[in-house]
């Protein structure tokens, strides 16, 4: 039969609905993962005792509550992360440029 756009295969694009009845829930799984290996970094000691922040929550990434807190978030770990790998890096301020403080985070990690 004719194949319209959106048929599967197709430069590496797959139609609405293709993923299977799971597609919906793997970002939840990624987050239990993600958090799962936090935990085994001790992130709840080393970082966020010293932020004086709360621990995540098991879909704290997967669902959208508060980006600006959510991002702070991401990029207080991203921080952490880098330092945790031997690398000197700055951790950013609430108040930061979003743009400069993920400039700075992708060059940091490009340079591993």
């Amino acid at each position: 039969e004719g194949g319209g756009p959106g048929r599967r295969g197709e430069r590496g694009e797959e139609a609405p609905g293709e993923h299977g009845p799971g597609a919906a829930f793997h970002m939840f799984v990624l987050m239990e993962d993600l958090l799962d290996k936090l935990k085994l970094l001790s992130y709840e000691e080393e970082a966020l005792r010293r932020h004086n922040m709360r621990p995540l929550s098991r879909h704290y990434f997967a669902l959208p509550t508060n980006p600006g807190e959510q991002f702070f978030m991401f990029c207080t770990l991203a921080a952490w992360l880098i330092t945790k790998a031997g690398r000197l890096f700055e951790q950013p301020q609430e108040y930061d440029d979003p743009n400069a403080v993920i400039s700075n985070v992708l060059s940091e990690l490009r340079s591993f």
